[in-house]
């Protein structure tokens, strides 16, 4: 979706989309050229983007890709439906589970993300205010996340403090 929303600004080809991509998104979530062009492929299979000839570059003849009505719909509906997280695919809460599955302390792996948190919060906070307006929105998202994140942790730890033991650890000698 992310290569169909940079090719809705116009016709590019592979390179300058993994350029843009990665000045927007890629400090988190880092594309890989053979992403690109992989998806490229996939995108004109099926009838979501379009290729529109060769453009002759400093290296290899490039490909340039075009956003398809079908891929202008797509796009718009995939914007359009809300997602929501997938909190038995996070690795907080899969580290705590493992931990308490495996007879380890999950109380040390909480106490370990509360600091790596707090940590990252601050220095998040610090540089907002000298960040651009997009990686001042990132700032202020990951802000949000780790407060969420924070406020599970503490209850967490209350529960576990509390004796609610929500997997009991796997006996010696069991198949894992």
């Amino acid at each position: 979706m992310a290569l169909l929303a940079l090719l809705d600004g116009g016709p590019s080809h592979g390179f300058d989309l993994k350029r843009r991509y990665d000045s927007l998104l890629g400090q988190e979530h880092e594309l890989k050229y053979g992403q690109v062009y992989s998806t490229l492929r996939r995108l004109e299979r099926d009838g979501l983007a379009a290729g529109l000839g060769l453009e002759a570059g400093a290296g290899a003849d490039r490909k340039v890709y075009a956003i398809t009505p079908a891929g202008v719909f797509e796009l718009d509906s995939w914007l359009d439906t809300a997602s929501l997280p997938s909190p038995r695919r996070d690795d907080i809460f899969a580290r705590v589970v493992l931990a308490l599955a495996s007879g380890r302390s999950a109380e040390r792996v909480l106490d370990a993300h509360q600091r790596v948190f707090l940590d990252r919060m601050r220095v998040l906070t610090a540089s907002r205010n000298s960040a651009d307006p997009i990686d001042r929105l990132a700032a202020d998202y990951e802000v949000a996340h780790l407060e969420a994140d924070l406020r599970w942790i503490e209850l967490a730890a209350v529960r576990l403090a509390s004796g609610q033991q929500p997997i009991k650890p796997a006996a010696e000698g069991a198949p894992q």
